[in-house]
């Protein structure tokens, strides 16, 4: 048994006396305590260095901020149809931000929706705040608003909020669809809601996404959503996210293509009907007399090939009209057989 007794502990640091009899601490003891902050700091390493390094260097892309302000305007007409109230959509900011770092700063409670790009097999994540949930459900349900913000009670959401706040949800999704297929036709669906961050881990802490804030007024009430996309999720179609834009509106110009198909349509262009080919040698070739005859191995009801620049495009027999040699399709140019 060893007592305590036997050995010399150092009595602890007490703080000097101030003139009033009160402790005093100077910056000596709170280092002291709690341990010196403002030393130098040894620095990261290698891969940790790099994986937790708080600077983000990433590509921006022009074009997603571009689609996120065309759905604003789709999103709000659709949230007045869902609602029948005054609603109005804005865009906050788009950015970047480790997957990680985003998910921490989640409040709860929130509803953190997970859906998928069916084109590019990705998923991504929209968050949904507490107070945009309850405005949603109040309005879904009669309310008029214009009362005191709903507080916050720390409960689970029920069956009938989740449902509801999914069809707010679908529409912002199709939406974002819609103004995503200028760039790209694609195909998103809401695979399933969680309450937890936890249960919605669809990449890896570090790894890096977009973000898209979005701000939802409807009469004094209301709150943000927030999508977002992993670069590996965008990876099919970065190099086109990276376009400028200009202008008042992306993808094809209606105007432009209709110009383009009438003057090609007024192209002019060479056609030529192949009677027949035969393989010579060069030797042959030299020896050929003005009056000799080369067999090609045609008769006159063979079908003869329809070429433009190389390419075959239909089969025509050969004829006479008005006086003057003619061929005859056999079949559509279209449905002919392209060969090189």
């Amino acid at each position: 048994m060893i007592d305590l007794d036997d050995f010399d502990l150092p009595e602890p640091p007490v703080a000097p006396m101030g003139a009033d009899g009160d402790a005093r601490f100077d910056q000596s003891d709170i280092d002291a305590l709690f341990g010196d902050f403002g030393g130098p700091v040894a620095k990261k390493k290698g891969l940790r260095a790099v994986i937790e390094s708080a600077v983000i260097s990433h590509e921006r892309l022009p074009m997603l901020e571009v689609v996120c302000d065309r759905m604003v305007r789709a999103f709000a007409s659709s949230m007045r149809t869902l609602t029948s109230d005054a609603i109005d959509v804005s865009l906050e900011n788009v950015t970047s931000i480790r997957f990680g770092e985003f998910m921490n700063r989640v409040m709860l409670p929130a509803m953190v929706g997970v859906f998928k790009v069916e084109e590019w097999e990705s998923f991504g994540l929209v968050t949904v705040e507490s107070s945009l949930i309850y405005a949603v459900v109040d309005a879904l349900l009669g309310g008029r608003g214009g009362g005191a913000p709903t507080l916050i009670d720390g409960r689970a959401f029920t069956t009938i909020e989740t449902g509801l706040v999914s069809r707010m949800l679908e529409f912002a999704l199709k939406d974002f669809a819609t103004a995503f297929e200028p760039i790209e036709p694609i195909n998103i669906s809401l695979e399933r809601i969680e309450s937890n961050p936890r249960f919605a881990a669809i990449a890896g802490t570090s790894n890096i996404c977009a973000i898209a804030t979005f701000r939802v007024d409807m009469l004094g009430r209301g709150g943000e959503f927030t999508m977002v996309f992993p670069y590996a999720t965008l990876e099919p179609v970065r190099h086109k996210l990276l376009q400028r834009f200009m202008g008042e509106k992306s993808g094809r110009d209606g105007v432009w293509e209709a110009h383009m198909a009438s003057e090609i349509r007024k192209t002019h262009v060479s056609v030529d009907v192949v009677l027949g080919e035969k393989a010579m040698a060069i030797a042959e070739l030299k020896a050929l007399e003005v009056g000799q005859t080369i067999a090609l191995h045609k008769s006159p009801d063979d079908a003869l090939d329809l070429a433009c620049g190389g390419v075959t495009l239909a089969q025509a027999q050969i004829g006479q009209r008005r006086g003057k040699v003619a061929v005859r399709l056999i079949n559509d140019v279209s449905q002919g057989k392209m060969k090189s």
